[in-house]
């Protein structure tokens, strides 16, 4: 039997690893292993697929169609979150999506999105240089910062100052000239559509070089002088100790605890400065591969220590709570209406509101965000009829035979949704809520509205908006 300690530092892994899992899988991992874990989640086996997604697409054919709609695509992915066994696999490709923030508000032409996201699930845990390579030449990247209108004769320095300053650098460790310089280097690099075959249908569009449009001359980019291309800008940030440690503290913040917002990062330091020179470190030792820092990631101790120092995004708050209630398994046409609840919490699947991505860590709880994340997952943890529901009931009723205190109520409900870390001063609100009904026979019918209503209050709690 696996101790308590055992039970919430797993769940604890599976929470940042993963969206969450529920009292059986966190046993079962438990018995496993943690380190075990750690190699299975970041190089999963064979046996563990993805997501099927030609089955989506056989039982809901609209999921596939691009259009001026972020809608399909959201169902798309969250399919693929909620159903996927390589869970850190889906946690990468949406922290690309972060990173590479690209929305369809621009791009309005939403099937580019999903292959952009299939793009970051495919290779976001490769290398972080052949990532660079092929987000550059990513037609939807392309047409959201424009350089398809960067041409030799004007060039465009929306790409090349969103690479240094969002993607790799940071404010403070380029200057306007390498801003321009860049920008040259990336003349050509555009945008080639193909005529849809029906007149109503979007364009699909292609990545194309076009040699007539590119700036061969000379360029002089973070000192270095030559005849750069776009490959070789790459390769010079990829030489900047900023670039490791930019990308360190982008896992640090996704993964472990909460920093500042990205553009202070100039002017905030760290909050684990040691912690981001391991990772950093890491990064360049092993050739920017990214497998061995996530592994380094989350062995290390800062990333034990760091529970429930990390607010819940809205993304994390659906597909948590639809993975640990069973909700929505397979192909199931309540995907699409289920992919805009964590839009309605500030969180917006293809579509994030800037190309700095969303504001994170304490900036997702508001007055509004809050009262829709605590009503969803009330909503579904409440509901009975859910197969991982029935569990914890299951489970519940087996371990307290006949009669449930109110006590035992709330400390079971507690453990079983999380475990959750409440204050003792939330616990004992808790308990005088289950006190005003008495204990709890387990015998009679209404055990599993009992639980189903502490589970719902417990979603209520401040507590349980980190993760």
């Amino acid at each position: 039997m696996s101790t308590t300690q055992e039970i919430a530092l797993m769940a604890h892994l599976m929470r940042r690893a993963g969206f969450g899992s529920n009292r059986d899988e966190l046993e079962r991992l438990a018995t496993q292993g943690y380190d075990a874990t750690v190699e299975q989640l970041v190089d999963p086996p064979d046996t563990m697929p993805r997501a099927d997604e030609e089955l989506l697409f056989r039982h809901i054919p609209a999921l596939e169609t691009g259009g001026p709609s972020p809608v399909p695509g959201a169902a798309n992915w969250l399919f693929h979150m909620v159903n996927t066994q390589r869970p850190l696999e889906e946690k990468m490709a949406f922290f690309w999506h972060h990173v590479f923030a690209t929305g369809n508000s621009k791009v309005d032409n939403d099937n580019h999105l999903t292959i952009q996201v299939r793009m970051f699930r495919e290779h976001g845990m490769g290398n972080y240089r052949d990532l660079l390579l092929r987000i550059a030449r990513n037609p939807a990247m392309i047409f959201w910062l424009d350089n398809n209108e960067n041409h030799k004769s004007s060039p465009n320095e929306n790409w090349g100052r969103e690479l240094l300053e969002l993607f790799s650098l940071g404010v403070g460790h380029y200057t306007e000239t390498d801003v321009f310089e860049c920008a040259r280097a990336f003349t050509g690099w555009t945008i080639g559509g193909k005529i849809p075959r029906v007149p109503y249908h979007r364009f699909s569009w292609h990545y194309e070089f076009r040699p007539e449009e590119h700036d061969y001359g000379e360029k002089t980019f973070l000192g270095h002088t030559g005849n750069f291309n776009g490959d070789d800008i790459i390769e010079i940030i990829l030489q900047q100790p900023a670039c490791s440690r930019f990308v360190a503290r982008h896992l640090y913040n996704f993964f472990v605890a909460d920093e500042a917002q990205v553009p202070a990062w100039n002017i905030e330091p760290p909050r684990d400065p040691d912690a981001i020179e391991l990772l950093a470190t890491t990064l360049v030792d092993s050739g920017y591969e990214l497998k061995p820092v996530l592994r380094t990631l989350f062995l290390s101790d800062f990333f034990k220590d760091a529970m429930y120092q990390k607010v819940k995004s809205p993304v994390e708050v659906v597909v948590g709570t639809l993975r640990l209630t069973g909700d929505l398994r397979g192909a199931d046409p309540r995907l699409i209406p289920a992919s805009q609840e964590s839009s309605y919490m500030g969180q917006a699947l293809h579509d994030p509101p800037s190309v700095e991505g969303w504001q994170t860590g304490r900036d997702w709880i508001n007055s509004g965000s809050v009262v829709q994340r605590v009503n969803f997952v009330a909503d579904q943890i409440s509901n009975v009829d859910l197969p991982g529901v029935q569990r914890i009931v299951e489970r519940v009723v087996a371990s307290n035979g006949a009669q449930l205190s109110p006590e035992a109520l709330v400390d079971e409900c507690v453990d079983l949704i999380g475990p959750v870390d409440v204050a003792p001063a939330t616990r004992q609100e808790l308990i005088a809520h289950a006190e005003g009904e008495g204990p709890v026979a387990t015998a009679n019918g209404d055990t599993p509205r009992r639980v189903g209503d502490m589970l719902a209050l417990i979603a209520a709690t401040p507590e349980y908006q980190f993760g």
